[in-house]
């Protein structure tokens, strides 16, 4: 009998255990990246919190300050809340629970959440892209960064045909340590706000340099615009090959180059190093290419990832024994290079991709006539390769350069590892791995329409934001109407998605640049189209027409940037008494021969500076537009033209590289503007 009773309460026992596992199994409770530790929430709303688990399952999500909400998961799943948030502080502590099972979020804040996104311009970090691209104060920046109240969320570049339900990205604290990462615009603006509010702030961050505005819009909405249609509905065609596609991609090795505070993982990273740069490697199933040429243009096709490219030549026996400089002109993005076997150099930071790569190939390692040079490139976004001119490609003795030898022509070249978002997939060169991957019609990339949004935008609405900040624009110029379009299309859509009709939406007006023409107008077409859209209630915008770089596209002066956007959000937002941008065109009068062009805010005066004054010009019914004088008067500006006697319009600032002259009495700059009633793309 006591031996039975023995055996029951084993089986009791057992069965308690079994189903106490099963609760805390069965829940299948999932969070999406974006619920982690060290997130800030927006105060004082009820903010949207939601994840996964099986179906039918009770969830409660509980917070340290009190708040508690409760939901069940959806037949996909899905479950929802929303959490009421109090006033700016913590940190606290957010509990997920169902059943058995708890997720516990850690160090959370509440406090101010804002979205920056756009092209490379908000993607360039605050370490900058030295040595060509550096953000200037990066290095005091960095090293002051130590803000606990200050946290950003990076999300990973992924593209998708289909809408996704999370992102790669974690939760980054503000430090020496990490701040490096950090989308320099985004920092400053944070920076800022925090300083003069008092209050966390916290960033997400999801951008992609040379992305156009089409490729951030949702599906739904682009596809109402003519010049999209049928590009959308060709993306929806595609979800079964794409699907297809990752499902062979996750079949191989994968490393994830996701950052670790201020450490690159691509850096000193071997990728196949020994059978990539062997004399002995066996090249009978490479493929052949000619260089220099960007990846996309050649066969190989969009495509982000690791390449191997090599060319063997034969040398002049006279060069044998000396030393040598191999030139490979600029390569997009990374590269180290091998010659007959030995490295002899390679850059393999991130930024490095307008640098010319010379490299100095010693004496010893040229040992016969037999010359081989391998090249690893990894391409981590947009075009990529060996890309320079003709002539760059060379090797020559050292002081010889009357001597070289020319290197373009056909290389040989092995894929041997694919980029998609965080993750890193490797594909063995000793065998023809590629044979087998799945065929696509068509092939995403970052420009292609609603991929972004899918992928980097989607999966976070509707996480509870104040407001967005966006810097982008470069891609589209030379569609300045079609951009108009997109703005608000663009702006309208995320706020419909993110459940606020008055989410604030701050940007940039772009910089001066000389897009291959420093006399040209499309930029400042395109920089029109966006002043133009001001009209759109809770939006605003900065000049940076003071701050470009004609010789590069990416300035460095981000802390402006990014405080003169904090400027909106400050007076806007949270109701400081401050100058709140440049002055701009309000009225204009014909007088005299004269145009007088009153400007609004303008209430502590105007100022003109000598040094760049021509940057105004005045058109007559012609529309052709002669250069201006142009002087202050009672707050006005006074412009006119000895060639145009009866003026008609004026613009200002109206170049691809433009100089600011204009600005007001708190030296905040104009932006360039045309007061015609169409702009040309």
């Amino acid at each position: 009998m006591n031996h039975f009773r023995l055996l029951r309460r084993t089986f009791v026992l057992i069965f308690s255990l079994f189903v106490m596992y099963s609760c805390k199994t069965d829940s299948e409770l999932k969070l999406p990246s974006v619920f982690s530790n060290n997130m800030v929430l927006q105060q004082n709303i009820d903010a949207a919190i939601w994840g996964y688990a099986k179906s039918g399952t009770e969830i409660t999500v509980s917070s340290q300050w009190g708040a508690v909400s409760k939901a069940k998961a959806g037949e996909d799943g899905k479950w929802m809340v929303e959490l009421p948030t109090v006033e700016a502080g913590g940190p606290y502590f957010i509990d997920v629970e169902a059943g058995e099972t708890k997720i516990r979020i850690e160090n959370v804040l509440l406090g101010e959440v804002w979205l920056a996104s756009g092209q490379s311009n908000m993607e360039m970090p605050l370490r900058g892209w030295p040595p060509l691209e550096p953000i200037y104060g990066s290095d005091e920046a960095i090293a002051t960064s130590d803000y606990p109240g200050i946290r950003m969320f990076t999300v990973a570049r992924n593209v998708s045909s289909t809408i996704l339900n999370d992102v790669e990205g974690e939760w980054m604290v503000s430090s020496p340590e990490t701040a490096g990462g950090f989308s320099a615009t985004a920092y400053f603006f944070a920076r800022k706000v925090h300083a003069e509010t008092g209050v966390p702030v916290g960033i997400i961050h999801s951008s992609w340099g040379g992305t156009p505005a089409e490729s951030w819009i949702s599906g739904k909405t682009l596809r109402v615009d003519r010049d999209f249609t049928e590009r959308v509905e060709m993306l929806q065609q595609a979800k079964e090959e794409e699907q297809e596609y990752n499902m062979w991609l996750q079949g191989f090795p994968e490393k994830s180059i996701a950052m670790t505070g201020n450490l690159d993982p691509l850096v000193g990273i071997d990728l196949y190093d020994d059978y990539g740069s062997s004399p002995d490697t066996d090249l009978s199933d490479w493929s052949a290419i000619n260089l220099p040429a960007l990846i996309e243009d050649t066969e190989i096709g969009d495509f982000d990832g690791v390449i191997w490219f090599r060319k063997k030549i034969e040398i002049p026996e006279s060069w044998i024994g000396k030393n040598l400089v191999l030139s490979l002109g600029p390569i997009d993005d990374r590269d180290v290079t091998w010659v007959n076997g030995n490295r002899v150099g390679g850059m393999e930071e991130d930024g490095l991709y307008q640098v010319e790569r010379i490299y100095n190939v010693p004496s010893e390692y040229v040992t016969d006539r037999d010359f081989l040079i391998a090249v690893r490139v990894i391409d981590t976004q947009g075009g990529g390769g060996i890309y320079g001119k003709e002539e760059q490609l060379k090797l020559f003795p050292e002081g010889e350069i009357e001597r070289a030898i020319s290197l373009a022509g056909e290389w040989n070249y092995k894929l041997v590892g694919e980029i998609q978002g965080l993750s890193l997939y490797l594909f063995d060169p000793a065998k023809d791995v590629l044979a087998n991957r799945p065929e696509r019609t068509l092939v995403l990339n970052s420009h292609t329409p609603t991929v972004l949004y899918n992928a980097m935008i989607a999966p976070l609405v509707p996480y509870g934001l104040k407001g967005v900040i966006w810097y982008q624009g470069e891609t589209n110029v030379g569609r300045a109407n079609q951009y108009m379009r997109l703005k608000s299309m663009l702006i309208t859509d995320w706020r419909n998605h993110f459940k606020n009709d008055e989410l604030s939406f701050y940007y940039v007006q772009l910089a001066p640049w000389h897009y291959n023409d420093v006399d040209g107008v499309a930029s400042a077409n395109l920089r029109e189209a966006q002043r133009r859209m001001q009209f759109i209630p809770h939006t605003g915008m900065i000049s940076t027409l003071d701050i470009g770089d004609l010789e590069s596209i990416h300035p460095g002066n981000k802390k402006d940037v990014g405080e003169r956007l904090a400027r909106w959000a400050l007076v806007k937002n949270y109701g400081k008494n401050i100058p709140l941008t440049g002055p701009e065109p309000a009225n204009f009068s014909v007088v005299n021969g004269k145009i007088e062009l009153e400007l609004s805010h303008a209430e502590n005066g105007l100022f003109l500076s000598e040094e760049n004054c021509g940057q105004f010009e005045v058109s007559g019914v012609d529309g052709v537009f002669y250069p201006a004088t142009v002087a202050i008067k009672n707050n006005l500006l006074v412009v006119e033209s000895s060639q145009v006697s009866e003026p008609v319009n004026v613009r200002y600032g109206y170049r691809n590289g433009a100089k600011a002259s204009l600005f007001n009495g708190d030296m905040l700059p104009a932006p360039s503007f045309s007061t015609e009633d169409e702009i040309e793309n």
